[in-house]
């Protein structure tokens, strides 16, 4: 017998897709994980979604058909009224526009509903992770790009639409140039993408490093989270060098909102935020600290609760409102 009100959630990242299939208590019943693909655009995307939540699906022991819609956490330019993304820069191929929720929810057979991925991710912070005690809050999500998602008194933010974009704002006049085309850009020098292209770029000049034989050895094609920590971890001097440049950045540019913004806490989540977890945390509050205009009282600096499945906590999380009607 299926229990009542299960729910699917996708977290689609740079590197990985992560589904999971809950219940209405939001405890995971399945869940599943699809490399994200390197080539193939916005089609062979949605594949690789589609099999990540029949996977969980099955680990669930629910067909997908069965499941109270399924929920869509995207990078990108995201339409939830029209169920499309547009511009996701940090994934293969996709600068135009594609009708993600249709192409879903012909593949799995229910209503699929799409956020942007650090939104909803800023969400489940809020309701279900660290972010619990607070009224307003600043999430960072630190992966492929650099991504932000705000809570001011217990409510969303969304702006116009595109607010919380903390990683195109400028952290160096003229600097480097972004994958959003501009430079500067705080994703220029912390994001997981970004950093890989310098670091493409340092060997090409004869920089010595063992980032691109560790991703080689795990059968990786990108410089994932677990490379980049397992290079520090045996002190490979350009990954060192690549992430404190990037932690810089980090701590410049958050503390710079937290200024505009005064909010009691800061969660750090991401990809990479995760996988470095406490120890990176502390740098970035320490990077933050002399840019601080109120620095006798800054906000609070949690790492993120809900670890690797916070985004597709979040993307659930939208389904039931759109069940509801929220």
């Amino acid at each position: 017998m299926v229990p009542d009100g299960l729910r699917g959630g996708i977290d689609l990242g740079g590197t990985k897709i992560e589904a999971i299939v809950v219940d209405s208590s939001q405890t995971v019943l399945g869940q599943a994980r699809e490399p994200t693909p390197a080539d193939g655009g916005p089609e062979g995307v949605a594949a690789a979604m589609a099999r990540a939540m029949t996977h969980a699906a099955e680990a669930a022991k629910v067909s997908t058909g069965r499941l109270h819609g399924v929920g869509v956490g995207s990078p990108g330019d995201v339409d939830g009224t029209a169920g499309t993304v547009a511009h996701a820069r940090n994934l293969p191929d996709w600068e135009g526009t594609f009708e993600l929720a249709a192409s879903l929810r012909e593949a799995l057979g229910t209503d699929v509903h799409l956020g942007n991925d650090v939104q909803v991710a800023t969400r489940a912070e809020f309701e279900l992770g660290a972010g619990r005690p607070y009224q307003s809050l600043l999430m960072v999500s630190w992966g492929t790009g650099v991504g932000g998602g705000i809570i001011l008194d217990g409510q969303v933010w969304l702006g116009r639409g595109g607010a919380g974009e903390i990683g195109h704002m400028v952290v160096r006049r003229n600097g480097a140039q972004c994958p959003c085309g501009r430079r500067g850009c705080m994703e220029a020098y912390a994001g997981r993408g970004a950093m890989e292209a310098r670091a493409r770029r340092e060997v090409d000049r004869g920089a010595r490093t063992d980032l691109f034989k560790l991703a080689k050895q795990r059968g990786r094609k990108r410089l994932t989270s677990s490379v980049w920590a397992h290079a520090l971890h045996h002190e490979d001097r350009l990954a060192t060098e690549l992430i404190e440049r990037a932690v810089h950045a980090l701590g410049t540019g958050i503390a710079s909102a937290v200024n505009l913004l005064d909010v009691e806490a800061v969660i750090i989540g991401g990809g990479l935020g995760v996988r470095f977890g406490e120890p990176m945390v502390k740098r970035i509050a320490a990077e933050m600290q002399p840019h601080l205009f109120n620095d006798g009282r800054p906000p609070e600096i949690r790492l993120a609760g809900l670890g690797d499945l916070g985004g597709a906590l979040g993307a659930a999380l939208l389904a039931r409102s759109a069940a509801v009607g929220a």
